[in-house]
């Protein structure tokens, strides 16, 4: 699964520091997929969509922290968990109930985001 952050999020900005792939950003910012990652081409969105990797997407919430899905990993192959939950001082970050996600494909999805 994915993580999200909920509506309970405080606004205290602990969380994007920790994320190993840059996937969270403060409410109202545009994000790309190039901002901490090896990702410097196109690059296809779970939803099929091919974005160029300096591409401008749009917020996902305007009010608080949001977690990028397309980049989210849940911190499979750097920490033994997500490492925004883990210093969440509300514990509004949580795994997304709709976005089931095995292992194998965080892992790859690691592996996608950061090229050796």
């Amino acid at each position: 699964m994915a993580i999200i952050i909920t509506d309970e999020c405080i606004n205290c900005g602990a969380c994007e520091p920790e994320c190993p792939n840059n996937a969270i950003y403060e409410g109202g910012v545009e994000w790309t997929m190039q901002e901490g990652t090896s990702i410097t081409t196109e690059y296809t969105l779970e939803d099929g969509k091919i974005v160029a990797a300096d591409a401008e997407q749009s917020p996902i919430d305007d009010d608080v922290y949001f977690i990028a899905p397309d980049k989210c990993t849940e911190c499979k192959g750097f920490h033994e968990e997500p490492q925004c939950a883990a210093v969440c001082p509300v514990d509004c970050c949580v795994q997304d109930p709709d976005r089931i996600e095995t292992e194998e494909l965080l892992l790859a999805r690691k592996d996608k985001l950061h090229l050796s």
